[in-house]
């Protein structure tokens, strides 16, 4: 009877190992042999589509863009006219949260884009990193907002 307790014992601890081998790195080599990043903090990240529609490079002279902070789980960003900003939450399966926070007050010509993507990031529920691509979305809807990396 011990011995069937002693062998289950280590099938289950073998089994529970196993899954660690599968997990994904958080980094892997692209084809030039350096490394790539598979994680969206500690990155700028340039907006280039809001709601389906593309987004010019500069707004009101400012590109507009975010920075999600890892250290504080801050983030900060820019339709092209005020600074945004707040805290967000990472969670498991590509799930993200935003609270809305702090903006500046100013009054721009062009308002369209700051407004579409405050709205972006309070709806957003998650995330899609495909390379130098960020797509924040709301559940399994089209995307809100395309960002890429800025190198």
């Amino acid at each position: 009877m011990k011995r069937i307790q002693y062998f289950t014992l280590i099938l289950c601890t073998l089994s529970l190992a196993a899954c660690n081998i599968f997990k994904k790195p958080s980094t892997e080599k692209n084809t030039e042999g350096t490394m790539k990043s598979n994680v969206i903090t500690d990155r700028k990240w340039k907006l280039v589509e809001l709601e389906g529609k593309p987004v010019a490079d500069k707004i009101n002279g400012k590109e507009p863009f975010i920075l999600l902070q890892k250290s504080d789980s801050r983030y900060s960003a820019s339709g092209g006219c005020n600074g945004l900003g707040g805290s967000f939450t990472l969670m498991d399966n590509g799930r993200i949260k935003f609270s809305q926070g702090m903006s500046t007050m100013m009054a721009c010509e062009n308002m369209e884009i700051e407004n579409g993507l405050n709205k972006a990031l309070v709806a957003a529920d998650n995330y899609s990193l495909s390379g130098d691509d960020l797509t924040l979305n709301k559940a399994r809807m089209a995307p809100l907002a395309r960002f890429k990396a800025v190198k």
